[in-house]
């Protein structure tokens, strides 16, 4: 398990620590304590991940393109 703060990692560090976290869970052989652990830091991980994508596609939805496919600037998302 990395050290890293979860708030501090980007899309790509947190998804493959998610994966190594649920490698190890469905290995099953970790001892209680540190399935626990595991288990809290890849809820944290997995939060992290969908902040991100969420942060990604709202700036995608927040693109407009003119009639020559050049972006012009940003709209509101709707639901912000």
């Amino acid at each position: 398990m990395s050290e890293t703060s979860v708030d501090e990692m980007n899309f790509e560090t947190a998804m493959a620590e998610l994966e190594k976290v649920l490698g190890q869970l469905e290995r099953g052989d970790v001892a209680l304590d540190e399935s626990i652990a595991l288990y809290e830091r890849g809820a944290a991980l997995k939060a992290r991940c969908e902040a991100k994508l969420k942060e990604a596609e709202e700036k995608v939805a927040a693109i407009t393109l003119d009639g020559e496919g050049n972006p012009v600037g940003a709209k509101p998302v709707e639901g912000l």
